[in-house]
């Protein structure tokens, strides 16, 4: 036999049950859940680790400054903050000079070549610029290639769209310094 509390809550629970707003089985959590999961997915895609491509690495060199021919062009505003922090990672100094500057008055050069593209974000409304590709070159003084690395956004999924750009050139300026 059941008590009448224990009875009285039954019929709460069937009442409750019932009730269309209040509805114990209700597909709405769920499909919250499922609508949760896709976001994070996406969001795991779209800001994804990014990789080098197309490197070429002619000698292994040790590098502990250079400098990085400006590049006005690029449209990025955080690509040389971005690049300049990648470096010194690697205990690599730059200086920033403007194109045109002698040859001579480093080392070692790197040049660089970047595009963006616009987009918006997910559950955004306004176009956004970001990192689309980018060609990092290492010279000497003498002009002489000693290392090249890419980075481009490919693939239907596009891993990686939303990432930092500093996040992007990691693994490419890991590459044209180590090979890797």
């Amino acid at each position: 036999m059941t008590s009448p509390d224990c009875r009285r809550g039954l019929a709460l629970l069937a009442a409750a049950a019932l009730l269309p707003g209040c509805s114990i089985i209700s597909p709405v959590p769920a499909i919250e859940l499922i609508k949760a999961a896709g976001g994070a997915a996406h969001h795991a895609v779209m800001y994804g680790p990014s990789q080098a491509s197309n490197t070429v690495f002619h000698e292994p060199m040790t590098l502990s400054k250079l400098c990085i021919e400006y590049r006005p062009d690029g449209h990025i505003v955080d690509f040389v903050p971005a690049l300049q922090a990648e470096l010194k990672k690697h205990d690599v100094d730059s200086r920033v000079y403007e194109a045109g500057t002698p040859l001579e008055t480093c080392g070692a050069w790197l040049k660089y070549s970047a595009a963006i593209a616009w987009d918006t974000t997910l559950f955004g409304n306004e176009y956004q610029p970001y990192l689309r590709q980018a060609a990092l070159t290492l010279q000497t003084s003498s002009g002489r290639t000693l290392a090249s690395s890419q980075y481009r956004l490919e693939g239907l999924l596009e891993a990686g769209k939303w990432s930092s750009t500093r996040d992007k050139l990691a693994p490419v300026v890991t590459a044209l310094l180590t090979g890797e």
